[in-house]
């Protein structure tokens, strides 16, 4: 069912190249299909937006419709059962404390002579944030992308999600949206809701970044607009991985691997560990907690494509092991889980002993969910306030300060070749 590899004789294996090979997001056939539908949402907008709509989602939109109402809102309220609502505005509060922390403030500095050097931070003006619907309906991923937003002062913070057919919009979504400050949503999804946020059409407004996951044609359209605005990043497949010595509880840590391998067939669910013991436990759970799940077959296509027990000599060992993958989730559910901190260079996050099960993470914690995969933690970061930043550097000279520099900056200039530039400087003491 699952790969069993032991690196205590060889220290290598196919596992690294197959889980860098994984990721969905592939220039192929559908790469001109996205392009055809970004260019003509480009130029014929609104109309562009109701063709592909009435196409994918058989919703027919109108002006009058694509905008969801505060009446549907409000409607919405009363499909959610109370106990979520009170769930939602829970993790909200703690995703919004979490985030708060993270806030950067403007600074300046002084120097001799009148030099005054500094930064300064603003907000985003708009934002747009990309929600799935259907089957892939996730209210948690519209708090971690609306509530960091919010934090960082976005004035306008617009959201597209599937217009959902004949039974609308999942209400969780709405409710989340609401409870998360989101000011405008529209009934749109794919690479057309895509390419509306980053051209703006007669009803869409243009946005200055676009957040949030989505299927293939979302991602490769988010990869087609970047530069007319930015995004966040391209998600590839969820990835968990654990690693246990002796003191570990095999039944939590099957039960934690699970919680990805079920995301989709090709999610990557590993264990890394020093115990023999703890192999044979683990794999036997896993065969137990499987045959129990409703996405059983999605979650043993995963376990068997792109799953892994690594046995290897050591904790330094696994370490290596956790380091070269840089896996989105990782687990330590070892004796000492706060001793290795220092020893993590690549994590998209990183959950400390047995009972920081990685679901913590992607509902209620704080920290955002939305994090690096497919072994881009190694330069990548979780979704943060800063992302939702723009930085201004701020130079002020005195004349005297300048005279003090003129010669150095002025020789610079001409040694590039660029006279215009060194008589900018020249000009100010003829």
């Amino acid at each position: 069912m699952i790969q069993f590899i032991d690196l205590r004789a060889n220290k290598d294996s196919d596992i690294f190249n197959k889980l860098a090979s994984r990721n969905q997001i592939e220039y192929g056939d559908i790469q001109d299909r996205v392009s055809d539908i970004v260019n003509n949402v480009k130029k014929n907008g609104d109309n562009a937006v109701f063709e592909y709509t009435a196409l994918f989602d058989k919703v027919e939109l109108t002006s009058d419709n694509l905008k969801v109402s505060p009446d549907e809102i409000e409607k919405a309220y009363g499909k959610v059962g109370k106990e979520l609502i009170e769930v939602i505005k829970k993790a909200r509060n703690n995703i919004a404390k979490f985030h708060e922390k993270q806030l950067e403030k403007s600074w300046f500095t002084t120097g001799e002579d009148g030099v005054i050097l500094g930064q300064l931070y603003n907000p985003i003006e708009v934002v747009g944030i990309y929600t799935p619907g259907g089957t892939a309906a996730y209210p948690s991923s519209v708090l971690m992308n609306a509530v960091p937003a919010k934090v960082a002062g976005v004035k306008r913070i617009v959201m597209v999600t599937p217009p959902g057919g004949t039974d609308g919009i999942n209400p969780a979504i709405l409710v989340a949206a609401n409870e998360a400050g989101v000011d405008e949503i529209y009934k749109i999804g794919g690479a057309q809701a895509i390419a509306a946020l980053a051209f703006g059409t007669e009803s869409i407004p243009k946005v200055d970044k676009i957040v949030g996951p989505g299927n293939i044609y979302v991602a490769l359209a988010k990869r087609m607009v970047y530069g007319y605005c930015d995004i966040d990043m391209i998600a590839g497949p969820s990835e968990i991985m654990v690693v246990a010595d002796e003191t570990a509880n095999p039944k939590y840590a099957a039960a934690d691997m699970l919680s990805q391998a079920e995301h989709d067939a090709l999610a990557s669910a590993i264990l890394v560990t020093t115990s023999e013991k703890i192999t044979e436990e683990v794999k036997r759970e896993l065969e137990i907690q499987l045959n129990k799940l409703p996405r059983k077959e999605i979650a043993e296509k995963s376990l068997k494509d792109f799953g892994a027990i690594i046995l290897v000599d050591d904790i330094d060992s696994a370490v290596d092991v956790v380091n070269r993958i840089a896996p989105e989730h990782l687990e330590l559910c070892v004796s000492e889980p706060f001793s290795l901190i220092s020893y993590i260079k690549n994590a998209g996050a990183i959950f400390l002993g047995n009972y920081s099960s990685e679901p913590l993470g992607d509902y209620y914690a704080g920290p955002n969910h939305v994090l690096p995969t497919s072994g881009t933690a190694r330069f990548f970061s979780p979704l943060n306030v800063s992302e939702f930043m723009k930085k201004s550097s701020i130079i002020s000279y005195s004349k005297k300060a300048l005279q003090q520099v003129k010669d150095d900056v002025i020789k610079f200039a001409e040694a590039e070749g660029l006279k215009a530039h060194a008589n900018a400087i020249r000009v100010r003491f003829e």
